[in-house]
């Protein structure tokens, strides 16, 4: 019985170091953007200021989307666009 609850305990430890299996599978790289209010706004809560820019719509660019993602994706989003 005592050598069960030892294998159940190795195994336990064993499920629970397989937590950090990728951990260092990243790279760290320098951030350009750093400070850029433009980016990141004037704090980590608030919003970048990039999205207050608005663009006016332009139509006549509609029928070359539609024809774009009716070749990108054979005509299955063509239905969606004329909705």
């Amino acid at each position: 019985m005592k050598f069960y609850k030892i294998v159940a305990f190795v195994a336990c430890l064993a499920l629970l170091s397989s937590c950090d299996y990728q951990k260092y599978n990243h790279i760290e790289q320098k951030d350009l953007n750093t400070g850029n209010e433009l980016v990141y706004g004037v704090s980590p809560d608030s919003l970048p200021r990039q999205m207050s820019l608005k663009y006016e719509a332009k139509p006549e660019l509609e029928t070359r989307v539609a024809d774009i993602r009716a070749k990108l994706y054979s005509g299955t989003t063509s239905a969606v666009v004329k909705q």
